[in-house]
């Protein structure tokens, strides 16, 4: 499983908030989560990282946030929650592929918290690596629970006292959609791997289950260290926790089957008991007393997943012979294509990597490459050659102008998908400004009424005091009128509904952009060693008939 663009949530009720912050600093055992210390008993400072703080003016964070506790009375009892903690994660490709750096990663994680948090004492910190290993940049986002400053009508709040002053941060579900959803913006807005965080993953790992499985492996790894010493093969080297376990269990019996009773019966047979209540599946399996909902264990496991994967089994032996019968001898690509967008391997075969352009040699040679680069171009040439051969071969695209043509339609399909992905962004920039204008009128409209009832100096005293809400109400009234064309006010949760669904809709246009990009990416590099490829035939038939002339 790729870790792309993530985003965490956790509270605290800690009242120590110095600890947050030496958590971030200094190295932390990953199962205990206490501090390390060295020989000494001294603490342990992390390596690198890169850490600020926002709102706290010259103060540290804990001295800031338990002076603003004191002030407003607030997060004194011991079940008060203290603290919220964000963890925003990025894809360990988002390096080597998109050029993201630590300082990078921290600017955004700053600019996120500033939009997302403002009012609130935060600290930022961004780490190189996870508890995983695998590189992935992360930003760690602490704020106090308590608001200094009020502040806008942001879109996730859904009472006044979400903007004031000395109230508290709820992070609510609505919320945390909200931050999912302006997670995937900022990803895609900065060129960053991402997913749809708004419908989940495939799979629905745990706290639990993620750090169960990092104590098995980790203990695997200790038992297995000895035999691999004495140069023994281990039986077992990939630690799988039981749910893990069921899950590939199920994903079995679904690969084969084609009705529910065939899966039910499969399941059986490897003693997993399949349960239906209320449209809802359930997994009971032998070491439990109580089954686990698909809901916990991952999207492909629900019921609709489930009928649909029995559905396409059922018709998979019609539609293996109807395209059989339906691709002829001059295929096209866009025939052989599967859903995925990218080309479909013969069957049996390995999924062959993306095909590089070929080198000019000549030309690396003018420009000063050695005797070394030489050597590494010729046979990276030969590869792309052959990969080339095969792929026209395979795709039926050995003549140059079907060739041609394939490429076309792959460019323009993938510049339709771009005018399609910029004509809901720029719905989703309307329907912002309007949720935005909205939020500016509703909050300033109570001054505007309460000075409407009065009359008189009382009258001219109050808009003086309220000027600033005059304006910006004003203003968002003839804006309205503009951009509503004399209609009704939506509602808030409605707008807020229709803004996901574009996200959620931009989302699934842009992951088919960038597969259609990468499908252009490769049939131009076909394309273009193909031309490579028939320059040197050409050169070589006028090359040996200028030698017979000669002779």
């Amino acid at each position: 499983m790729k870790p792309l663009a993530t985003l965490k949530h956790l509270s605290s009720k800690n009242a120590d908030y110095g600890v947050a912050e030496q958590y971030l600093t200094f190295e932390h055992d990953e199962f205990t989560g206490k501090p390390i210390l060295d020989e000494n008993g001294r603490l342990v400072p992390r390596q690198d990282y890169r850490i600020s703080s926002l709102n706290c003016g010259e103060e540290d964070f804990a001295v800031a946030c338990m002076r603003a506790n004191l002030r407003y009375g607030k997060n004194q009892q011991r079940e008060d929650v203290k603290s919220h903690h964000y963890i925003l994660s990025f894809d360990p490709r988002d390096g080597p592929d998109h050029g993201l750096t630590m300082d990078k990663a921290q600017a955004l994680g700053e600019r996120f918290c500033a939009e997302q948090f403002p009012g609130h004492q935060a600290l930022v910190c961004t780490h190189p690596d996870g508890h995983n290993h695998s590189g992935n940049i992360h930003v760690h986002i602490v704020i106090n629970s308590l608001r200094i400053e009020e502040v806008p009508f942001l879109p996730y709040m859904d009472r006044p006292a979400d903007t004031k002053a000395g109230c508290k941060h709820r992070c609510t579900d609505a919320a945390l959609r909200y931050f999912k959803s302006e997670v995937m913006e900022m990803c895609h807005r900065e060129g960053l791997y991402q997913i749809d965080l708004l419908n989940g993953s495939k799979n629905r790992v745990t706290d639990r289950e993620y750090w169960a499985q990092k104590k098995g492996q980790a203990a695997l790894d200790k038992q297995n260290a000895p035999m691999i010493a004495g140069g023994i093969t281990p039986r077992q080297t990939k630690f799988e926790t039981n749910k893990e376990k069921l899950r590939q269990t199920i994903r079995k019996a679904l690969a084969t089957a084609a009705s529910f009773d065939e899966f039910s019966s499969l399941l059986l047979r490897e003693g997993v008991t399949v349960k239906e209540s209320r449209g809802r599946l359930s997994y009971l399996t032998p070491d439990r007393t109580k089954p686990i909902t698909a809901r916990k264990l991952g999207d492909d496991f629900d019921r609709a997943a489930v009928l649909a994967a029995l559905e396409r089994n059922a018709l998979r032996p019609v539609n293996t012979a109807a395209k059989r019968d339906a691709i002829p001898a001059d295929r096209t690509l866009s025939s052989i294509k599967g859903t995925s967008g990218r080309h479909a391997p013969k069957q049996g075969a390995p999924q062959a990597p993306a095909i590089g352009r070929m080198v000019d040699i000549e030309a690396k040679r003018a420009a000063g490459k050695g005797i070394g680069y030489e050597k590494w171009a010729k046979i990276h040439n030969l590869k792309q050659m052959a990969a080339t051969h095969n792929f026209l071969t395979d795709n039926g695209l050995i003549d140059l102008d079907h060739l041609n043509e394939t490429v076309h339609e792959s460019h323009s399909r993938m510049y339709a998908l771009r005018r399609q992905l910029r004509a809901v962004e720029d719905e989703i920039a309307a329907k912002k400004e309007l949720q935005k204008t909205i939020n500016d009128y509703r909050r300033t409209k109570p001054a505007v009424e309460a000075g409407r009832k009065l009359k008189g100096k009382k009258a001219e005293m109050h808009r003086q005091a309220y000027e600033a809400d005059y304006i910006i109400c004003e203003a968002a009234v003839r804006r309205l009128k503009e951009m509503l064309n004399g209609g009704k006010i939506p509602a808030a949760a409605r707008l807020k509904g229709e803004i996901e669904a574009l996200i959620s809709e931009k989302n699934g246009i842009y992951n088919e952009y960038r597969r259609a990009k990468d499908e252009y990416d490769e049939l131009a590099n076909v394309k273009y060693n193909a031309q490579r490829l028939m320059e040197a035939g050409q050169a070589q038939k006028h090359k040996k008939r200028s030698h017979e002339q000669e002779r």
